[in-house]
């Protein structure tokens, strides 16, 4: 008998040693501290996911309002969210590679993007992962006067955006 499919579920602040240990082997080369991570959670929950399966916790999705194409700096504190934002802005959809491959990204993207109602998705596509997202729906959508932001990433970095609604 095969087990339970893995899904998204809301995270919780008791979620956040096991996002920390996924965002690290997942990106190990884009560490963010605890404190950045717990953030995010605590200011727009409703946008914050973990994909549990039977052996726990798999992957999460870190979502919230934010500026159009004013993308936030890496490993740094928001501070506070706009009071007009212009994106539900994903900061990070990682999901373990044994996990990979089912859907579960696919799933959290429609989830995000219901969540996210009139307002566009927008994304930092980081380690030559465009791709990826463009199979998503995600169009590059950066300009001359994002390019030293997107440096901090890394060289491929691309600013990109989805439009509203379901997945294309």
């Amino acid at each position: 008998m095969a087990g339970k499919a893995p899904g998204w579920r809301a995270m919780t602040a008791g979620d956040l040693g096991a996002v920390s240990r996924i965002a690290g082997e997942v990106h190990p080369a884009y560490p963010e501290s605890d404190a950045v991570l717990a953030e995010r959670q605590r200011l727009f929950p409703a946008g914050c996911l973990l994909l549990e399966g039977e052996g726990g916790a798999l992957g999460y999705a870190l979502a919230h309002p934010w500026h159009r194409a004013r993308p936030p700096a890496l490993d740094t504190p928001l501070g506070a969210l706009p009071p007009r934002p212009g994106v539900l802005h994903l900061h990070d959809l990682a999901i373990l590679p044994a996990a990979r491959g089912g859907g579960a990204g696919r799933r959290a993207l429609g989830l995000l993007a219901a969540l996210a109602g009139p307002l566009p998705l927008s994304i930092v596509a980081i380690a030559g992962t465009a791709g990826f997202w463009r199979a998503q729906g995600f169009r590059e959508a950066g300009d001359a006067a994002l390019e030293a932001l997107l440096r901090r990433y890394d060289p491929e970095a691309r600013y990109m955006e989805r439009p509203p609604g379901p997945a294309a």
